[in-house]
C-alpha cells in the first residue's frame, strides 16, 4: 500500500469537505423508496438511478454528479473499472466491498472511496433493499 503525502491528504479532505454537503442535500431531496424498475439495470438486481449534478468549486474537477446505486437483498454488482473518483456512502442495506487488493463490510453511514481505473465489487449482504450514494468526481 502507498503512504499518503501532504498533498494527498490535503486534496482528499477538500474532497470530503466538498462533497459532504452534497450527501446531505441529495439525501433530503429524494427520501422516497425506489421502485423495483427505476433508473438503468446494471446487474440483475441492480439499477443506478441519477440523483443530481454541480458545479465542483475543486479544481481538480468541474462538477459532481450524484446517484444511488439500488441492490436489491443479496444482489450483487461484479467487479467494475471505475470510470472516475467517487466517494460513496451506505444509505441502507448492508454490503461487501472487494477492492483488488482489500475486503471489507459496510453498513448504514459507513463512506469509502474508489479511485478511477481501479475495481471495485459490491454484494447486498442485507434482507433489505441496499442503496449506495455515490458522488461521482467529473474531471475539469
Amino acid at each position: 500500500m502507498k503512504t499518503m503525502n501532504r498533498r494527498s491528504a490535503i486534496a482528499l479532505g477538500l474532497t470530503t469537505a466538498a462533497v459532504t454537503p452534497l450527501f446531505t442535500l441529495a439525501a433530503s431531496a429524494k427520501t422516497k423508496k425506489y421502485g423495483p424498475k427505476e433508473g438503468k439495470e446494471i446487474a440483475p438486481g441492480v439499477r443506478v438511478v441519477e440523483v443530481g449534478t454541480g458545479n465542483s468549486d475543486i479544481p481538480a474537477y468541474k462538477s459532481i454528479s450524484i446517484v444511488d446505486v439500488v441492490f436489491q437483498p443479496g444482489a450483487h454488482a461484479p467487479a467494475m473499472m471505475m470510470d472516475n473518483d467517487m466517494v460513496c456512502t451506505i444509505t441502507s442495506g448492508a454490503f461487501t466491498i472487494k477492492k483488488a487488493d482489500k475486503e471489507f463490510k459496510l453498513k448504514v453511514g459507513d463512506m469509502y472511496t474508489c479511485a478511477k481505473g481501479k475495481t471495485d465489487e459490491a454484494t447486498n449482504t442485507s434482507k433489505e433493499v441496499g442503496v449506495h450514494r455515490i458522488a461521482v468526481l467529473i474531471p475539469a
